[in-house]
Parts: structure tokens; C-alpha cells; sequence
């Protein structure tokens, strides 16, 4: 008995040292680096007090030290950074549906400012600024070298104002100055309205009014057309939608969606992931959904698209969207200011991150110019036909009912084709919810 005691204390005795050994060298690892790191501070510090003492000019110490910690945030990818009072109070205002400014999302690449989308019924939208212009001078100022929320401060301004914007766009030889008046920006979340027997749901943002405004338009637009069974489909539209609230995301997805999982994100530790699921009740009641996506469509957009995409519920039409697959936590900080920090990346049901990538449509169709005066004209001429030709034979045959389907039909014909002038990718999303309903209705 005593041997055995023996040994089991020799035994622990062993244990200890050798966890000794190991732990050692990790403790003196970890000490090294907090020692670089407060090296690097004292570094930091010094060059701080060199610049308030030594500057040729004298030196705002608050705009200083902010100016490195956005330094410090932005240097981690284009989406963090860090939102003085001012700019956090905007930012709240934002995410209401009410803020000053131009309607546009911006973010940076290449040291300019690039345009993920122009906010729909803004100043920037009807000066006509496009998803993937460069912004490359405010009022003839260079952006070249400032951040992100630098450059941001010198395209707001007072409500009124005038601002020109230099543009630098793909496919055009040489930049060009866009005039723009600064204006108060109101966003309607959804615009909502029916196209024939589609129901048109125009999601511009996804800010705290988005799904609420969802729900009211839908259920309106489908009222006034007679009921759902007077309804083929209904179109998602989230062209040159730049995103926002997360909640609003899984909210709009979950509206369409009876069950699984929506999105999932995964931060630095595991056990920090997060995953959404949709509950019972589609308010669409089973119809055919088109999603119209192009490469302003970004963030909470993609996650309704990649959502409603993996579980086959929606049709995917358009170009691929902007690939924004990262989550920002807003951090309140002392002072009134805000940290916006990109904590995590999301991925769609089937498991997929879309960061760079973004998601490519079922069916890939361009948004078509216009056609110009002349070639409508062509188009509008009378077709020769046998109703063209003189002394043909009338049809007696049709009852009034089945002639006024037929002009029904035709009129529904020459409204898709004057809407495929306008708007090519919606007219064709609505030409697949056409299509949907003809086979349904053949099969019952």
C-alpha cells in the first residue's frame, strides 16, 4: 500500500513539473507580447506629443486622436470604422428612414470612393449616378488619400446646397462633373404596385420601416387586384439596394420562407455564431416569387436572395450582386461616438459565404437602353395581317366574353412591351411569372 502511495505522489509529483515546463514558456511568450505591445503604445505616445509640440501649426488633439483610431479601424477592411457624435447620430437617424444628404452608399476601393448604389427617388439617383461609379473630386478636392468617412464629410452639407461631384464611370473615356443638390432624404422602405397580375414589391433599403412597409403594400396591391387568385406572382425587386438592419433581412426572407434556416453567421470564437430560421406562414401563399438582383444589390439584400435562392423558393434574375458578406457591430463609445466593427461573416442556408463573390443569378439578364424615338416608331407601324387585308371573311364565331379576353390579352401584350423599353429585367422577371402561372394553370 505504501509503494502504491509512493508511486501515485511521484506520479502527481511528475505531473507538476511537467505542466511546469509547458506553462513556462507560454506565460514568458505572452509577457513578450504584452511587452511589444506596450512598447508600441509608448511609441504611439511619443509620436503624439512630438506632433502637439513640434507641428508647424497647432494641432486639434481631439480630431488627432480620432483621426488615429479611424486610422487604426480602417486599416482592417473597408466597412470598420469609427463614427464621431456627429456622424453616429446621422447614422441612427439613417437606419429611421429619414437623414441630409445625397442617397447615395458608398464605400471605398482603390482609395476613391466607389458607389454601391444610388438610393431610389434621391438627388443622386435623378442626376443619374449608377451601382460601380467612382467618385473621384468634391467640388474639384481630390479624395484620393482620405478615409472613407473623410470623404463622406465633404459630401454632406446644408439642405439646398450645391455640390459636383466628379465621376469616373466603366465604359465612359473621360471623367465627367455631376451637379447635385444636397436635399433632405426621405426613404420609402417598399414601393409597392401591380404590373399586369404581378405584384411589383420595390425594396429600396432595409431600415426599420422595411417589413412592416412589406407587409401593408402586399397585402394592399393584392386587395385591390381581387384576391390572390387574381395574382400570378410577385417580383422582389432589390436592384442598387445597399442593405442595412440584419433584423430587417431575416424578417422580409422569413415573410416568403415556411421553414429552415435563413442565415448563419460565424464570428472569431465559434461559440459566438448565430443561426436564423424562418417560421411557419408564407405570405405569398405558395405563388411564385422573381428576385431581381444586380451589382448594387448588397449586404441584408443578399442574405434575402441567398436565402429565398437555396431553398428554391424564388427565381434569381438580373446581374451578380456586390458580394458584401461581412456583419458590422455598432459599439456606442464614450463621448457619444460609435465603433463600427466587422465582427462576423454571414453565409446563405446552403452553407455558402458570399464575401467577394456575391451571388450569381439563375437567369443572367442586362438592363437594356432604351431604344431611341425612331426605332419605336418602326416598332408602332401596323403589322401586315390577314384582319389587314381587304374583303377578308369576319369571325362570327367568338361569343363578346372571348373577344374581350382576347382584347384583355392583347392589351396585357402591348403593356409588357412598353414596360420591356423601360424596364427590360422587371418586364422579363414578370414574363417568368407568366410563364409560372400558364403551366400551373395547365396542370390543374
Amino acid at each position: 500500500m505504501r509503494k502504491f502511495v509512493i508511486a501515485a505522489l511521484s506520479g502527481t509529483l511528475a505531473g507538476i513539473i511537467a505542466t511546469a515546463q509547458v506553462a513556462g514558456p507560454l506565460v514568458a511568450k505572452e509577457a513578450k507580447q504584452n511587452a511589444s505591445v506596450y512598447e508600441q503604445l509608448d511609441l504611439f505616445g511619443d509620436i503624439f506629443e512630438r506632433i502637439r509640440a513640434q507641428y508647424v501649426e497647432k494641432v486639434d488633439d481631439k480630431k488627432l486622436i480620432e483621426a488615429a483610431i479611424n486610422g487604426m479601424l480602417t486599416s482592417l477592411d473597408p466597412h470598420s470604422s469609427y463614427l464621431p457624435p456627429e456622424a453616429a447620430e446621422a447614422m441612427r437617424v439613417q437606419t429611421r428612414g429619414e437623414f441630409g444628404g445625397l442617397g447615395i452608399e458608398v464605400t471605398q476601393e482603390d482609395g476613391f470612393v466607389k458607389v454601391v448604389s444610388p438610393m431610389d427617388g434621391t438627388p443622386a439617383a435623378e442626376a443619374g449616378i449608377q451601382a460601380g461609379d467612382f467618385i473621384t473630386h468634391v467640388d474639384g478636392e481630390s479624395l484620393l488619400g482620405l478615409t472613407l468617412d473623410e470623404a463622406v464629410d465633404l459630401m454632406r452639407g446644408p439642405v439646398g446646397s450645391e455640390i459636383v461631384i466628379t465621376v469616373v464611370r466603366k465604359g465612359v473615356d473621360e471623367p465627367f462633373d455631376v451637379s447635385i443638390i444636397r436635399d433632405t432624404i426621405k426613404l420609402t422602405a417598399v414601393r409597392a404596385r401591380t404590373e399586369g397580375r404581378a405584384v411589383v414589391l420595390r425594396i429600396s433599403t432595409f431600415n426599420e420601416q422595411t417589413q412592416p412597409n412589406l407587409v401593408d403594400g402586399l397585402k394592399r396591391e393584392v386587395e385591390a387586384a381581387g384576391g390572390m387568385d387574381k395574382i400570378d406572382g410577385f417580383v422582389l425587386d432589390l436592384r442598387n439596394n445597399p442593405g442595412g438592419l440584419l433584423n430587417q433581412a431575416i424578417k422580409v426572407a422569413d415573410d416568403f420562407l415556411e421553414k429552415g434556416e435563413i442565415v448563419s453567421t460565424r464570428g472569431r470564437n465559434p461559440e459566438d455564431g448565430e443561426r436564423f430560421n424562418a417560421t411557419p406562414g408564407d405570405l405569398a401563399q405558395g405563388k411564385p416569387i422573381v428576385v431581381l438582383i444586380n451589382g448594387g444589390s448588397a449586404s441584408a439584400s443578399e442574405i434575402v436572395t441567398g436565402a429565398l435562392k437555396d431553398h428554391r423558393r424564388a427565381i434569381v434574375v438580373g446581374t451578380k450582386s456586390f458580394g458584401k458578406g461581412s456583419v458590422q457591430t455598432v459599439m456606442p463609445m464614450r463621448g457619444g461616438g460609435a465603433m463600427r466593427l466587422t465582427t462576423a461573416r454571414y453565409y446563405t442556408p446552403s452553407g455558402r459565404s458570399i464575401q467577394a463573390l456575391g451571388i450569381s443569378p439563375d437567369i443572367i439578364v442586362e438592363q437594356q437602353p432604351p431604344r431611341d424615338d425612331t426605332e419605336e416608331a418602326k416598332k408602332k407601324r401596323p403589322a401586315r395581317s390577314e384582319a389587314t387585308l381587304r374583303g377578308r371573311l369576319n369571325n362570327d364565331s367568338l361569343t363578346e366574353d372571348e373577344i374581350r379576353q382576347i382584347e384583355e390579352e392583347r392589351a396585357q401584350a402591348e403593356a409588357s412591351a412598353e414596360l420591356r423599353n423601360r424596364d427590360y429585367q422587371l418586364a422579363y422577371a414578370i414574363d417568368i411569372l407568366r410563364g409560372l402561372a400558364a403551366l400551373r394553370s395547365a396542370a390543374e
